[in-house]
């Protein structure tokens, strides 16, 4: 399958800057063939602007029109076939099963998005029916729901190049909210990105949809990025990425002459408590389920468990012993780009310059020309972790820091000195938990999914999760970017006040067309209103 390299503004192809950059293939340890163009300020402004005028078209759309552009998306995904994983093979360094398994993972999400805009409850449909009679005054009638927001701007992530990606869970929700989408490809991963537009654009034109309703722009300048937000045009922002871009990002958001919502998913360090009941218990199988969530995905996922604290005894010492050996023993492995690998590598030098850190890490010579990160395993004591911030910052990559703790009170101290974080973990038993009520509480005031005996790895995409939590694992710890309740981002709240019936949307009107659940005077229903 030959690549173009160019924008796609809605659904005709554009090449109108000079400027070019290439892909990168991390396990070969060299650069790619295709030139992708830099988009132009011009092209930028074409996009949002057919963006703009896309949104009024989208809005008016029925559900049924909406949730066949999403599960015509997932099957043209699908068509593409092999072409798709060996690009992305390419690009990432990532392997067959783990790409072949993300596909299924963003066309699955799509679907479920389809069903959630058929159902169509989200909409959050309230009515307080007139009360003429109302003493001392009359109450007016009142609907209220949530409507689309306006054009979207998308930021690829690097580690997930299709399930957080083009067509990853900030487009699906976006589009399921009934809102025009312009997407900046991430650009270690453009060829991937450009076959995933090929497909979105295809079901646009199969959908019957504005040509607005999609577009997808390349660019590794980050001043692109921040024109792309910056455009009067744009009404909200969804990112997943560093710390660092996240906030240049939420800050030219919110600096706007009209600021408007970032959704900005940033740095984790997704610490994880052991308890003394659960070493009693299972001590071999935690240290195994650890090194293997550390290192899955060469610890490229954000919700890489990066901080392990436990109450130093003859228990928690014989943990960590084990731990480092399990860790000398783990392999190097590609990671996604040599920008993060340098990144990681950085990283790491700086929690070697702490006074009272010791280091293990793996014995097996990793390969510079494949791109490889080594494991890494860090040990210190709470008073040094305490001592010093640059501890408790994430680093994106295989590598962990153990923190023992002197006393119960102590390891409550560290957990209350923690920054927001996407989980916390907690591996113990049911008495563990009873005794360590405080520290649960603590966890619940700085991250956004509490684990027990379990792992943070491995993000369930359903009705329930929460992908988020306190600054800086987000800008905003109200909402999640996995899941369906990601779609609330991209909508607000419209009360109409007095409307002839016929007049309303069809969620908010008498008879309750779409067969929605409603909230009718304080009470869920899905029933009519009687006249």
């Amino acid at each position: 399958m030959t690549l173009h390299g160019k924008n796609f503004i809605g659904t005709e192809l554009s090449a109108r800057g000079k400027k070019t950059f290439v892909g990168f293939d991390p396990r070969a340890g060299k650069p790619l063939a295709t030139p992708f163009h830099e988009a132009t300020l011009e092209e930028i402004d074409d996009a949002m602007n057919l963006a703009a005028d896309a949104a009024p078209g989208l809005r008016e759309s029925s559900a049924e029109t909406i949730a066949g552009l999403l599960e015509n998306i997932a099957a043209e995904i699908e068509a593409i076939g092999d072409p798709l994983i060996d690009q992305a093979m390419s690009e990432s360094g990532l392997g067959r099963d783990r790409l072949t398994g993300e596909r299924g993972r963003t066309v699955n999400q799509l679907r479920l998005f389809a069903s959630l805009v058929k159902e169509g409850s989200f909409v959050d449909a309230r009515i307080d029916p007139a009360l003429p009679e109302r003493k001392p005054l009359p109450r007016p009638d009142l609907r209220r729901m949530l409507i689309p927001i306006g054009p979207v701007v998308v930021f690829g992530a690097s580690n997930f190049p299709l399930a957080f990606s083009v067509a990853g869970g900030d487009t699906a929700s976006a589009l399921a909210a009934k809102n025009p989408v312009v997407v900046k490809g991430h650009p270690a991963h453009p060829g991937t990105s450009e076959l995933v537009a090929g497909a979105i654009a295809r079901a646009v034109k199969k959908s019957g949809l504005p040509a607005g309703t999609f577009s997808l722009l390349n660019a590794s300048a980050p001043d692109v990025s921040i024109a792309l937000v910056r455009h009067p045009a744009t009404k909200a922002v969804a990112f997943t990425g560093s710390e660092r871009a996240g906030r240049a990002i939420f800050d030219a958001a919110s600096q706007r002459p009209e600021p408007i919502a970032a959704y900005v998913e940033m740095g984790s360090t997704n610490p994880v408590f052991v308890l003394p009941g659960a070493l009693r218990e299972r001590t071999d199988a935690i240290v195994q389920g650890l090194t293997n969530s550390v290192n899955l995905g060469v610890g490229q996922f954000c919700t890489c468990p990066g901080l392990i604290f436990g109450v130093e005894n003859e228990s928690f010492k014989a943990f960590r012993g084990k731990l480092a050996a399990a860790f000398e023993q783990a392999a190097p492995g590609t990671m996604l780009h040599p920008g993060i690998l340098k990144g990681y590598e950085q990283s790491l030098a700086r929690v070697r310059t702490v006074k009272g850190v010791e280091e293990k890490r793996s014995a097996k010579a990793s390969d510079a020309a494949k791109t490889e990160g080594s494991p890494v395993l860090f040990e210190t004591n709470a008073s040094a972790w305490l001592a010093n911030e640059e501890l408790a910052e994430e680093v994106f990559g295989p590598s962990a820091i153990v923190v023992h703790v002197q006393s119960e009170d102590e390891l409550l101290r560290v957990a209350q000195a923690l920054s927001g974080t996407l989980t916390a973990t907690i591996h113990g038993t049911p008495e563990d938990l009873k005794a360590h009520r405080k520290l649960i509480a603590a966890l619940e005031t700085k991250a956004g999914r509490l684990l027990f005996n379990g792992y943070p790895t491995g993000v369930e995409v359903s009705a329930a999760m929460h992908h988020g939590g306190p600054y800086p694992a987000t800008a905003d710890a109200k909402f999640t970017s996995v899941g369906t309740a990601a779609i609330f981002r991209f909508l607000r709240p419209v009360c109409y006040q007095g409307f002839p019936n016929d007049t309303l949307p069809l969620e908010l009107q008498d008879d309750n067309p779409r067969g929605i659940w409603r909230t009718v005077d304080g009470k869920f229903a899905r029933d009519g209103i009687k006249a």
